[in-house]
């Protein structure tokens, strides 16, 4: 009889396994837009701003109103 060997996750995941996460949808503009509400104001031009910042890879974006 041969042998049964025991099923074994490989230590480290190949690059094929891994899930991309967020990373590849920010690349194609697809980014999750969160308000940042500790900058409100815009000191130098004197009017409410809003600062959104992507939950996934930091990118932010200012609106003025």
């Amino acid at each position: 009889m041969a042998d049964i060997l025991p099923f074994r996750r490989p230590d480290k995941p190949d690059a094929t396994s891994r899930p991309a996460g967020g990373d590849t949808l920010c690349r194609n503009g697809h980014h999750r837009w969160l308000v940042c509400k500790n900058k409100q104001f815009d000191v130098k031009r004197g009017r409410l701003i809003t600062v959104y910042r992507c939950q996934r890879c930091g990118k932010e974006r200012v609106e003025a109103h």
